[in-house]
C-alpha cells in the first residue's frame, strides 16, 4: 500500500466528498418534499392528480437512475434544454427519492388505526383537519424508519453520478486509478470515505428510530 500517494489525495477527497453530500442534501430534501405532495395528493384523492402522482411513482420507482440521468444529460439537449451536471444530478435524486420517499408516507398514513379517523369524523373534523391534527404527525413518525432507509440508499445512489462525469468520489476514484494504476489505495479510500458519511448517519437515524418509537409506544 503506497500511503504516500493516499495522503497527496486527500484534498480530492475531501472535496469530492463535500460536492458529494451537498447533490445528495438537495436531492434528500426535495425527494421529501415532493413524496410529502404526493402522499397528500393520494390522500385527498385530488382529481387528475392522483393519477398522476399514480405514474411518477411508477416511473420513479420503475426506472434506474442511470437511465434518468442519462435522459437529462443526454436527452434534453435535443430539444433545446441543457442542464449542468451537478443540476442534473440533484434532479435525478430528487426524481428517484420522490417515488421512495412518497411510498414510505404512504405507509405511515396507513399505519394510522382507522378508529382513530372514525373517531375525528365523528366528532365533526373535516378532511384537512384530520390530515393536521389525527393523521400527519403519526404517519411521520411512523414513517421514520422508512425515510431513514430510503435516505441512506440515495446517498449511496450519488455513485451513479460518476456516469455523467460529476467529480464526486466515485469518479475520482477512477480517475486517480486510471492515472497511478493504484487501484487497491483509492479503492479503500473510496470505501472509507462512503464508510465516514454513511455509518454516523446510519446510527443518527437508528437514534431517532428509537426516540421515535419510544415516544409512541414507550419502550
Amino acid at each position: 500500500m503506497d500511503s504516500q500517494m493516499m495522503i497527496e489525495a486527500l484534498p480530492q477527497y475531501l472535496q469530492a466528498m463535500v460536492l458529494t453530500l451537498k447533490l445528495a442534501s438537495g436531492g434528500i430534501l426535495l425527494a421529501l418534499l415532493i413524496g410529502m405532495m404526493i402522499s397528500l395528493i393520494s390522500f385527498f384523492s385530488l382529481p387528475f392528480l392522483k393519477q398522476v402522482a399514480s405514474g411518477y411513482v411508477a416511473i420513479s420507482r420503475n426506472t434506474p437512475l442511470l437511465i434518468q440521468l442519462f435522459f437529462l444529460y443526454y436527452g434534453l439537449p435535443r430539444i433545446g434544454i441543457r442542464l449542468e451536471k451537478e443540476t442534473v444530478g440533484l434532479i435525478g435524486l430528487a426524481f428517484l427519492g420522490g417515488g421512495y420517499m412518497s411510498e414510505a408516507f404512504r405507509g405511515g398514513i396507513d399505519s394510522v388505526s382507522t378508529i382513530q379517523i372514525e373517531n375525528g369524523q365523528a366528532i365533526g373534523l373535516s378532511k384537512s383537519q384530520l390530515a393536521r391534527f389525527i393523521i400527519l404527525p403519526q404517519a411521520l413518525a411512523n414513517s421514520v424508519p422508512a425515510i431513514g432507509a430510503t435516505i441512506l440508499f440515495l446517498l449511496k445512489e450519488t455513485s451513479i453520478f460518476s456516469a455523467i462525469a460529476i467529480m464526486d468520489l466515485t469518479n475520482v476514484t477512477r480517475d486517480l486509478i486510471g492515472m497511478y494504476y493504484l487501484t487497491r489505495e483509492y479503492l479503500l479510500m473510496l470505501v472509507i470515505s462512503y464508510a465516514i458519511i454513511l455509518i454516523p448517519l446510519s446510527v443518527l437515524i437508528s437514534l431517532i428510530e428509537r426516540k421515535v418509537r419510544y415516544g409512541i409506544f414507550g419502550s
